[in-house]
């Protein structure tokens, strides 16, 4: 294996570590009273998230521009995702819970994460099935689109649950970066759902198959 491709791999994996790194410090701040600490650690939080998301953003497109696309990076670039997924959403739920936002935010979070990680677990299933016949079990250009908008949405609402403790309550940013939040989760929800379908509706010929088999 090159050089190249070895760093393409471990920039993949550096997701892991960089999303463990932000949960274990953004649970320290939450912790943490206001003030300078706080608000310094919130942002290194921040940046090992952001970074976390960034390496999705840069291990593709230099496997491709230096002919490194392997078969482990394949299998390890989608799992990475996964990882990043089942650790930042339902820490985010935590963290919505632990500041005491309101019952309506707190839900619409629940709603998106379990969601989310159903929507995971039922297309992992439904390719398991169609591979069984052969079927081409590619990733849609739907979910590539659910991929990407994860890392973007998860920082967001990272971004608010950290910094609007720093803004006065009567600030109309304040409140409208909730509802921006709300819009986001929201749209997430929306997407799943149809990406559910669309897997769903892909997949089910070959599950009819499966069931009528035995």
């Amino acid at each position: 294996m090159s050089g190249k491709a070895v760093f393409v791999n471990v920039l993949t994996f550096s997701r892991v570590p960089l999303i463990f790194g932000w949960l274990v410090l953004a649970v320290i701040q939450a912790y943490m009273s206001d003030g300078a600490g706080s608000f310094a650690l919130a942002w290194v939080a921040g940046g090992m998230m952001a970074l976390s998301g960034l390496t999705d953003l840069f291990d593709g497109r230099l496997a491709r521009k230096w002919g490194g696309v392997s078969s482990l990076g394949k299998m390890a670039d989608p799992l990475m995702d996964k990882v990043f997924s089942v650790v930042a959403f339902p820490a985010l739920s935590w963290l919505i819970s632990h500041q005491g936002e309101s019952s309506v935010h707190a839900i619409m979070m629940l709603v998106f994460t379990i969601l989310y990680i159903l929507r995971d677990l039922w297309v992992t299933f439904m390719r398991s099935v169609g591979s069984m016949y052969g079927a081409n079990v590619a990733a849609m250009w739907l979910g590539k689109v659910r991929t990407a908008l994860s890392f973007p949405v998860a920082g967001w609402i990272y971004a608010y649950l950290t910094m609007h403790v720093f803004l006065p309550e009567t600030s109309c940013w304040r409140e409208l970066w909730l509802w921006s939040c709300y819009a986001v989760e929201s749209a997430m929800v929306a997407v799943n759902l149809v990406s559910f379908y669309t897997y769903t509706r892909e997949y089910l010929p070959y599950l009819k198959k499966a069931l009528e088999h035995g």
